[in-house]
């Protein structure tokens, strides 16, 4: 009788491990779960909204700040800000899982969290298909994969309908102006500039070396835009753009302002800003 218990024991611990859910990283970081996690703390806003989206808004304890979508997200206690995680707060709140930005969280701090026994999965975006990726995986982590996959394939099929629609349609040379006072833009490796080749555009900084380059006046001329896409509010005001006059783009006024929260989130609603950025290259063409 005690081999047999034994023999049971053996054997469900065998299946309960089977069924165990293993997530790897973006940075390759490997994390197993006997169950879903019932507690988790974001550190970016568009993790917030991600983890909403995927069906998991119930579960989170902390965000960052600037985490507004959707409203509940606002009413969550404020853990992190830009370059800094209070870690004192985050440890209060007992996290089963911090969801983190590569690109974005100090990943000393988030080194340090993870040696004080809270697990960390950080991901970054870099293309609209690492959108959907994201959601599924924060689903498989809460045990809300239905939603997170519902939510996946409506991003996914708004994407495909715009690159179907714009596969055709003559490019656009185009500067994204992310920040005007210093200059700064998007290189090919960065999220939205993958959204300006799903619209037909062609990222006139796409070959800088840093993810966000700050780029001169004289390099704006040299590169001859022929549409300009401001993020920056006010980056479309006549003054900003004084003394470029011979970049085709101002030459023509064909300088577009589009609502940063939509085009430079990495969440779902990004299918939004791609839908705002790929009317405005239209625009362009049509002029």
């Amino acid at each position: 009788m005690r081999k047999f218990l034994a023999c049971a024991a053996a054997l469900f611990a065998g299946a309960a491990h089977a069924d165990a859910l293993r997530i790897v990283d973006d940075r390759g970081v490997a994390l197993t779960l006997e169950r879903p996690v019932q507690r988790i703390v974001t550190l970016a806003p568009h993790l917030a909204e991600i983890a909403f989206a995927a069906g998991a808004g119930a579960k989170l304890v902390g965000v960052s700040a600037f985490s507004n979508t959707p409203d509940e997200a606002r009413r969550l206690p404020v853990v992190a800000n830009y370059g800094r995680i209070d870690l004192e707060r985050v440890i209060a709140l007992r996290p089963d899982v911090v969801l983190a930005w590569q690109s974005g969280n100090p990943i000393l701090q988030i080194g340090r969290l993870e040696r004080l026994g809270i697990p960390a999965v950080v991901t970054e975006a870099r293309r609209l298909e690492d959108i959907p990726r994201i959601v599924r995986l924060v689903g498989a982590l809460a045990g809300s994969g239905a939603a997170a996959e519902a939510q996946s394939r409506r991003f996914e099929s708004a994407v495909r309908d715009l690159g179907d629609r714009y596969a055709s349609a003559s490019p656009v040379s185009v500067f994204l102006e992310i920040w005007h006072r210093p200059m700064l833009t998007v290189n090919g490796g960065h999220l939205v500039s993958d959204a300006i080749r799903i619209c037909g555009g062609r990222n006139v900084f796409a070959r800088a070396g840093f993810l966000t380059p700050v780029v001169s006046r004289e390099q704006i001329l040299g590169a001859r835009p022929e549409a300009i896409v401001t993020a920056d509010p006010g980056g479309d005001a006549p003054q900003a753009w004084r003394g470029l006059e011979a970049v085709p783009a101002v030459h023509a006024h064909k300088i577009y302002p589009v609502d940063p929260d939509l085009l430079l989130g990495q969440g779902p609603r990004l299918a939004e800003g791609v839908r705002a950025l790929c009317d405005r290259l239209e625009l362009a063409r049509d002029k």
